[in-house]
């Protein structure tokens, strides 16, 4: 495409805060630190090396490293090439990443470690190989020039690619330019005033639009941006002694990691924002006073967020607030007309930061991009899915999905996608997913039928999700039943579903609450954990339906309820609950 520039790119914005604190530190991760002036050098030198792999704009690169300082390099070094990132999440299955990496047909993969595009004939860069180190130092560590890119960088230019979960079963590609990148930038100027030198934590991972957010409000502000290992951004405990040892400043954060992590001493007179997920009364009382905390919406289809409410209180009640810098929401019925202020209706998003539409999806693109009747010539609006009203002062107020869609963890989740994967199982006939609980409750469920003559193993079944699906959109349990509850057109009653759980009798053989030995109480406190009657030692958590923010809160109630304080490696890295007890005694 050919590209008008109308507004600033992220490497522009970067670089004139390099400029402003070059000796201010940038990145923490560890015990490594970089300074602006290291981070921008670093950049710039493997930006020249990509642009002689052929990265320039609207070229995507394929960015597989973890966690680390190298990572914000990479990620910052594909944009200065004027290329766009598209996130392969380490701990995303190889199913997952291989068909993102055919649907999406990045350029170049960028990996370090053990990152890959799992089989994917790509070209590569190996950010931690020593060719690539001595590749890097022979290029010029200035700032890269537009005259040295493939062709110029406009805003109007890709930014990244993120992956959603798919109606059809087929997760999405979302195409986000540089263009909202300004206004989300002042918005962060004007709402959260973030100050040079204070402290952002980067817990969402890039794979996600959040994840860009941090970025952007640490380092287009002159902030450090912290980067932490998985395991130390659990929720629960490992997730309240990073944001106290780090001296966090500003946090965005979902409402399930905020229900069950400790607010007292952490973020002093800084930022929370809440978001992915409704807020509720509770975490308002929990986390508002001695801190400004504000609530986000906004779907991957805006450069991160279009809506924030805030500072809130707990008499203001729960809203989303008004739309950002450069955004406009509509409230509309199902004509395309506004409806009178509190009356409920589908928000539609429009402004500088809308997608550009789905990676080879023109046709899903056309149905949820509209031409905008009420902005300028040209312009363009996003059919949101979701419920919603203003009040009389201007505010807005999330009511609710108008289709099937789920929030899970702060994760969007369609279910159809995960009924879909179900239905490929040989000896399954039908099937329904729904979520159960609520905040660090929640956890998706899957009922299922099987066919005539078959026989359907659980256990087994969610093992091979597992090789296929995201963590978050793995089932914690899978029920097989004998008939679905149906309305009376016929079709699945997921209401009643979905309160099943909640109704359904689960005897318990035995309780060691409060007598037994250690290694008893544990088994019991799995048990309760994961809605299961018993569990056996040899079982793995993960394997029975457990999933890294069910093991946050196990950490939790084992140091609450027994006393003692289990490692979070020791629950992640264990190979049964047998060797989880062993730590119990030291």
């Amino acid at each position: 495409m050919t590209a008008r520039p109308t507004g600033r790119t992220v490497p522009e914005l970067f670089e004139a805060q390099a400029a402003r604190f070059p000796d201010a530190p940038a990145v923490l991760y560890k015990d490594t630190s970089l300074t602006y002036r290291a981070l921008n050098e670093r950049a710039n030198q493997l930006a020249r090396l990509l642009i002689d792999r052929g990265v320039g704009p609207d070229r995507l690169v394929a960015l597989a490293v973890p966690r680390s300082a190298d990572l914000i390099v990479a990620l910052l070094a594909i944009l200065k090439a004027g290329g766009a990132y598209l996130p392969l999440d380490p701990r995303y299955p190889a199913a997952r990443k291989a068909f993102m990496v055919q649907d999406a047909a990045p350029a170049l993969l960028l990996r370090a470690g053990a990152g890959s595009a799992e089989g994917a004939e790509l070209d590569e860069v190996v950010l931690d190989s020593e060719a690539c180190i001595e590749s890097c130092s022979r290029y010029s560590n200035a700032d890269v020039r537009q005259a040295e890119r493939i062709e110029p960088l406009s805003d109007l230019h890709l930014l990244y690619v993120i992956y959603t979960s798919g109606s059809t079963g087929t997760p999405k590609g979302v195409a986000v330019t540089h263009e909202g990148v300004a206004d989300l930038v002042a918005t962060q100027a004007d709402r959260f005033r973030p100050a040079p030198g204070e402290r952002v934590l980067a817990w969402a991972s890039v794979s996600f639009d959040a994840g860009f957010w941090d970025f952007a409000l640490a380092l287009l502000h002159g902030g450090t941006l912290v980067v932490a290992d998985d395991e130390d951004l659990l929720p629960g405990d490992a997730l309240h002694a990073t944001l106290l040892k780090h001296e966090i400043d500003h946090a965005v954060l979902p409402p399930a990691a905020l229900s069950i992590t400790d607010s007292q001493g952490v973020l002093p007179q800084g930022t929370i924002m809440s978001t992915g997920d409704a807020c509720t009364p509770a975490l308002l009382r929990t986390w508002a006073v001695g801190r400004r905390m504000f609530n986000g919406y906004g779907p991957t289809e805006v450069t991160v967020g279009c809506t924030i409410a805030g500072p809130v209180t707990e008499s203001d009640g729960v809203g989303i607030g008004i739309p950002w810098t450069g955004a406009r929401v509509y409230v509309l019925d199902e004509r395309l007309r506004p409806v009178a202020d509190g009356e409920e209706g589908e928000l539609y998003l429009a402004g500088s930061g809308l997608a550009r539409g789905y990676v080879g999806r023109p046709g899903l693109t056309a149905a949820r991009f509209l031409p905008d009747p009420f902005g300028p010539p040209g312009s363009r609006m996003y059919r949101s899915g979701d419920r919603g009203r203003r009040d009389a002062e201007g505010r807005l107020h999330f009511a609710g999905r108008m289709d099937g869609q789920v929030k899970l963890r702060g994760f969007r989740v369609e279910p159809g996608e995960v009924e879909a994967r179900l239905t490929q199982e040989p000896d399954i006939d039908l099937a329904a997913v729904v979520v159960e609980g609520e905040l660090a409750d929640a956890r998706l469920v899957a009922y299922v039928t099987a066919r005539p003559g078959g026989f359907v193993d659980p256990s087994a079944v969610r093992a091979r999700l597992a090789a296929a699906l995201p963590e978050f959109m793995v089932p914690t349990r899978i029920e097989v039943l004998d008939a679905f509850p149906t309305l009376p057109n016929g079709k699945v009653d997921r209401g009643a579903l979905a309160t099943r759980g909640g109704t359904v009798a689960r005897p318990r053989t035995r309780t060691f609450q409060e007598v037994g030995t250690l290694e008893d109480r544990l088994y019991d406190t799995v048990a309760r954990l994961l809605d299961l009657p018993t569990v056996a030692p040899d079982a793995n958590f993960f394997d029975l339906g457990g999933n890294s923010l069910l093991a946050g809160r196990l950490i939790g109630s084992l140091r609450e309820e027994l006393g003692v304080r289990v490692p979070i490696r020791v629950v992640l890295g264990a190979r049964d609950l047998r060797e989880i007890a062993q730590s119990l005694n030291g």
